[in-house]
């Protein structure tokens, strides 16, 4: 079966891709599927721009901040005075994106620790390092300290082996114990990006011990949204709950950022600006405030599906936001891309086949573009669908059909190329190329109109005459006719010595073949009566031949031993018939001669003036060996072009049995 290798590339390409997309594996996901992602992301932005929050703001250290108050790391007791001016705004919550893990000076970290206090309402980071690096394990007072900001509810759902998938916090680098415990919340600040270095996941809850601990952004959102810490509650692996509502979470308690765009999409407060009260804190009253830097210098850049330097403030933004909104980005579990993938193969397998290859190319890359709007479309919705193992497995299959056909539609016209080059004019040969079910390799019946024309004794000319003589003059004779047989697009057969076996109607169909195997032999006896006139003159012996033309049904096709010798050739009674008509020629002394049949298809020609300048004389109805039903023959004369056809009958009652063959 030709498609064979198709069907077989088709399964193989289907299989890897359903069991590369139930395994997920990251170094795919993570490097290539990831990209397609970004991209997406871009696209949503410009198609659809998410509308953004003004009630989360940012209070930035930045160039101008740095330029004015020195250095990074600031002296916490400057850190002190920002907390303070961003406080005396009363914002709804202070999120503070600065580690104070190490000791400064007793009179600053007091300082820093009264602000934090003063403000009530600010929530300070605790790092965990994913080695202990031989260090000291944490003082009670640090266990305290982390006893106190994590879960209180954690709860495994059945099924889910949460633990093992879970984010493990080795050593806990929580704030200086006085700074801590003036914090309303802590919240951990580890983050995990990519292989390829992008920031796309929330760590929700980190596990350290027996116990696990919400993120930063979380108790930011949770103290924004007026709730306690026992209103948080951890479904390992399955969901964080927020006070009356859940957050879907991955098996390792991540959640899939929802990036607005590039840096910039929250509004911006330089802290230079705050501290010398060029911008009044009222304008923080209410709001979200998320103290942190910005700066190239503090070494606090991400890299997001947008940028490659956004603050890392500035994605704890985007997360509080995510968690207000309940706005986050959320992975597929696959069962869509399964589908998909299967459904998908099955359609190509079925489709492709039956098409050609370029129509076959417009259909799968059809699918293609479906399938990538439909994920953008989901991108909108806030679904990421996987597109490189569909995409894949949609181009591999159209891909294959694609080669297949080409291969074999070359393969099919060099066929139908050698098979017919020295039959038909180029043209025909082409045409068929073009649309290869004219030129159907097996065998069909088909209507047909046969030539067969024979030169008079030739045997005897070749007796009298050299062999070189004789070879000369047959091949200008024979090459003479296949130009005509050519020009009226008939199938040149075969030559059989010095008789030549031509058809039309086949393989392409021919409403005319009656017409044209008439008008082929009109000018083949014409040539010859030119060449017997040169041949004269050059003093050779000229050639005379007759013509014998029958049309009906014959089976056309490739006949012969297969893979040694096959020719396209046309058989049945009909053909019989055209070859014992051209023998009759000799009996009625007519150059050409046809049969009723052949009549009977030029009638419809010679009522509407169509064919014109032929005399067909009736001469007897005979019947031939072998056969017991008469048949007319009749006499085919050139007359002037503009001539009137005349068409004479045969008597129907003069029927002739003839015994030769």
């Amino acid at each position: 079966m030709k498609n064979r290798p198709f069907y077989i590339v088709a399964l193989i390409a289907t299989l890897l891709a359903f069991l590369a997309q139930w395994q997920d594996p990251a170094v795919i996901r993570e490097h290539l599927e990831s990209k397609t992602y970004d991209l997406r992301m871009r696209l949503r932005e410009q198609l659809r721009p998410s509308p953004r929050r003004n009630d989360i703001v940012i209070v930035a250290i930045d160039e101008k901040s740095l330029e004015e108050y020195g250095r990074w790391p600031w002296s916490r007791t400057v850190t002190a005075r920002l907390v303070q001016a961003v406080s005396s705004g009363h914002p709804r919550t202070i999120g503070i994106d600065i580690f104070f893990s190490e000791p400064e000076s007793p009179e600053a970290d007091a300082a820093l620790a009264a602000a934090v206090k003063a403000a009530g309402n600010a929530v300070l980071p605790v790092a965990f390092s994913d080695v202990a690096k031989g260090t000291a394990p944490p003082t009670a007072e640090q266990n305290d300290l982390l006893w106190d900001a994590a879960f209180m509810e954690v709860k495994t759902v059945p099924g889910i082996p949460w633990k093992q998938w879970a984010i493990q916090g080795v050593r806990p680098l929580p704030p200086r114990p006085a700074i801590a415990h003036a914090a309303a919340a802590l919240g951990h600040v580890t983050s995990h990006p990519d292989m390829d270095g992008v920031m796309r996941w929330e760590i929700m809850a980190v596990n350290h011990g027996d116990d696990a601990y919400p993120s930063l952004a979380l108790q930011i959102a949770r103290l924004a949204q007026g709730l306690r810490q026992e209103d948080l509650g951890l479904y390992g692996g399955s969901n964080i709950r927020f006070g009356e509502r859940f957050i879907p979470t991955d098996l390792s308690n991540r959640v899939l950022i929802n990036y607005y765009g590039p840096e910039g999409s929250f509004p911006y407060i330089s802290a230079a600006d705050l501290l010398s009260g060029q911008v009044k804190s009222e304008v923080l009253a209410g709001k979200v405030v998320l103290i942190g830097t910005s700066a190239l210098a503090t070494y606090d850049q991400k890299v997001s599906p947008f940028s490659a330097e956004m603050p890392g403030v500035e994605k704890n933004a985007t997360v509080v936001e995510n968690i207000l909104t309940n706005r986050f980005m959320r992975k597929s579990p696959g069962v869509v891309e399964l589908a998909v993938i299967l459904s998908t193969s099955i359609l190509l397998s079925l489709l492709l086949p039956r098409l050609s290859a370029r129509n076959g190319v417009v259909v799968g890359f059809s699918f293609v573009a479906a399938y990538i709007i439909a994920s953008e479309i989901a991108c909108l919705g806030g679904i990421w669908l996987s597109l490189i193992y569909p995409l894949t497995t949609m181009m591999a299959i159209v891909t294959t059909q694609t080669v297949t056909k080409l291969l074999f539609e070359e393969k099919q016209s060099r066929q139908i190329r050698a098979m017919f080059s020295s039959y038909v004019t180029e043209r025909l040969v082409d045409e068929m190329i073009r649309n290869p079910k004219m030129a159907q390799l097996g065998g069909q019946k088909r209507e047909v109109t046969v030539l067969f024309s024979d030169v008079v004794e030739f045997a005897v000319y070749s007796e009298n005459h050299q062999p070189e003589e004789v070879v000369a003059i047959l091949n200008e004779y024979l090459g003479a006719m296949t130009d005509i047989v050519l020009k009226w697009e008939g199938i040149l057969d075969k030559f059989v010595g010095d008789a030549i076996v031509v058809f039309w109607g086949a393989p392409m169909k021919q409403d005319d073949h009656a017409e044209r195997a008439v008008r082929c032999a009109l000018e083949m006896q014409k040539r010859l009566e030119q060449l017997r006139l040169k041949w004269e003159a050059e003093g050779r012996a000229p050639l005379f031949s007759g013509i014998g033309l029958n049309s009906g049904e014959a089976i056309v096709g490739n006949i012969g031993a297969e893979g040694k010798k096959m020719d396209y050739t046309v058989i049945g009674d009909h053909v019989n018939l055209g070859a014992r008509v051209e023998g009759l020629t000799r009996r009625y002394n007519a150059k050409i001669l046809i049969t009723e049949y052949t009549l009977e298809k030029l009638r419809p020609g010679i009522a509407s003036g169509l064919l014109r300048g032929v005399s067909i004389l009736g001469q007897e109805r005979v019947i031939v060996k072998g056969k017991d039903i008469p048949v007319g023959i009749f006499s085919l004369n050139p007359l002037d072009s503009e001539a009137e056809t005349v068409v004479v009958e045969c008597d129907p009652e003069k029927v002739v049995r003839l015994t030769e063959k």
